[in-house]
């Protein structure tokens, strides 16, 4: 991962040399916040919106922390993301998730998932802000790609036929109603990843990719303040496997606020509904809260 930030860094060079930085035109949380994987979106899902404060002829930078927390689970996500001209973006994450007594009952105590993320968006069509009066949404594809270090979780992944490393595609169409205060989402994805990619990518009975649809709506209360709702559906390439239904996996949810008091820091709190993780061993569903900071540049 350093290799990757060391990229980043260059990229982040290269754009002060050719462009100016990012200023105060662009209105608040219409970039979006930072999502789990690193790219510019809700908490769950990526948005069409190029992240940071860059608008054309610009370029941003923006940094996020968040932290998820269920009854049995814990999940960190931190990263970086680099903005240029409102049409590109780049980001950086890196996942840490705590399986807690899962782990044990595993035999792995103590086990932590850890996965880098790489990520590239570019719009393609439409500018959410200046398009608002009309029909026509923004545009944006992207990729992800994903290393996972399963740690002593390796074996049992390998058993499955569940690989470390995989790629994610997807479509954003983005929806920003000015006037009445509303932005609407729809992301398209093309995934393979168990859990997001912390039970790695595909199992030995399914190794396409599935197409999986995402959908979030945002109500801006005031300028600096917005509440929301966002659903990600999951695949569900490890049910059956060794364990039976043990692995089956659920679409997540979330209700959140976002909260953005400067341009140069937002605050993101959600309650999240992560489905069933490993049901043989946490039968249960896994809710509980979400916070995330971000700061910008």
């Amino acid at each position: 991962m350093p290799r990757l930030q060391t990229l980043l860094a260059l990229a982040a060079g290269l754009a002060l040399a050719g462009a100016a930085p990012a200023a105060t035109d662009k209105l608040l949380l219409t970039g979006g916040v930072s999502t789990l994987d690193g790219a510019a979106g809700g908490g769950l899902s990526p948005w069409a919106l190029v992240g940071s404060n860059a608008t054309a002829g610009q370029w941003g930078l923006a940094a996020h922390g968040a932290l998820a927390r269920t009854q049995d689970y814990r999940l960190r996500s931190t990263g970086l993301m680099l903005a240029l001209d409102d049409r590109v973006e780049f980001s950086l994450a890196q996942q840490s998730f705590d399986t807690g007594r899962t782990g044990a009952a595993l035999g792995v105590p103590g086990l932590q998932l850890k996965q880098d993320i790489v990520g590239a968006k570019l719009r393609l069509a439409g500018d959410a802000v200046l398009d608002s009066d009309t029909w026509l949404p923004q545009l944006a594809v992207g990729v992800l790609a994903r290393r996972l270090d399963a740690g002593g979780l390796a074996p049992t992944l390998d058993a499955l036929g569940a690989r470390r490393r995989g790629a994610e595609l997807y479509l954003s169409a983005t929806k920003l109603f000015l006037a009445q205060g509303l932005l609407v989402n729809a992301t398209l994805r093309a995934s393979q990843a168990n859990q997001g990619g912390l039970l790695g990518f595909g199992g030995r009975e399914n190794t396409r990719r599935r197409l999986l649809p995402e959908l979030s709506v945002a109500w801006l209360l005031h300028p600096t303040l917005a509440v929301g709702a966002e659903y990600r559906a999951k695949p569900d390439h490890l049910n059956p496997s060794l364990l039976g239904s043990g692995l089956a996996e659920d679409d997540w949810r979330d209700l959140f606020v976002a909260w953005a008091p400067t341009k140069h820091l937002s605050v993101t709190a959600a309650w999240v509904d992560l489905g069933r993780i490993v049901p043989a061993v946490t039968p249960r569903r896994q809710t509980g809260g979400y916070l995330s900071i971000q700061i910008t540049h």
